[in-house]
């Protein structure tokens, strides 16, 4: 991570007499309107007939060698920064059921799914970033794990400072769960420590895969405040302090309080 995109190719799967091909416009339309957003170009790209729909891009772009962010590498002392809202997972799956009925909540989901991480990369770098991922589809827990392995310090995540997605703890109290949260935990439970202080209740959106989600970087703690405060005076406003690292307990790589 760390790098400037460049130049963008359309990688397309569509079914030929299935869907109207409007709806393929309206895709690379989309995917347009990001590329243009992020300061790179479209240079052509290449379509197959598939069974079903599928959209990607291949990118190139370029990055400093000597600033480029790895997921790995955070150091004790450090504090943890997440600049989007998590729970997209559990509020998709909920619209998809019709179990969601609040439009405000779906919209403000879409809103934060559909922004780039451009801005937030771009203050960031002012900073001295140890290590930086972005949180998808393997929740918050998954992906905070995976750094946690390839650094020398445990990190310790506080569950009440994190900024979560309207209705979606919700949603997760109403019974509405996704098919990977499972999975996420089943992976993580074993190299995490759960503080006798955190509900069940709660849980589960540690686990909640995202799609588009924020970035998670280590940075050391007497920076971190500067860089909050410009990531919201830059319109981030759910990013948040949300942890620190710790020095590592045996094989407990994460810690959640």
């Amino acid at each position: 991570m760390g790098g400037r995109p460049i130049t963008c190719l359309n990688l397309v799967n569509f079914p030929d007499g299935q869907l109207p091909p409007e709806e393929l416009h309206k895709i690379i339309e989309g995917a347009l309107d990001k590329i243009t957003e992020s300061g790179a170009v479209l240079a052509g790209g290449h379509t197959v007939e598939d069974s079903e729909p599928k959209f990607g891009l291949s990118v190139t772009g370029v990055v400093h060698p000597q600033k480029i962010w790895r997921n790995v590498g955070a150091r004790h002392g450090d504090a943890l920064i997440l600049t989007k809202p998590i729970g997209s997972g559990v509020l998709f799956n909920a619209e998809l059921k019709g179990k969601l009925n609040d439009a405000t909540a779906f919209n403000s989901c879409i809103e934060s799914v559909t922004a780039l991480n451009r801005t937030a990369a771009e203050i960031l770098a002012k900073f001295e970033v140890h290590a930086a991922t972005d949180i998808t589809g393997f929740g918050l827990a998954g992906h905070a794990l995976e750094m946690a392995q390839g650094s020398e310090a445990a990190l310790t995540i506080e569950l009440d400072a994190l900024p979560v997605m309207a209705q979606a703890m919700e949603m997760y109290n109403a019974g509405v769960t996704t098919g990977v949260n499972r999975h996420n935990r089943e992976k993580t439970i074993p190299h995490l420590r759960l503080e006798e202080s955190v509900a069940e209740d709660k849980q589960e959106i540690l686990f909640d895969p995202q799609t588009s989600g924020g970035l998670f970087v280590a940075l050391p703690e007497e920076q971190a405040s500067d860089a909050l405060e410009q990531l919201r005076e830059s319109g981030l406003e759910h990013a948040a302090v949300v942890g620190h690292t710790s020095q590592r307990d045996n094989s407990i790589h994460l810690v959640i309080k």
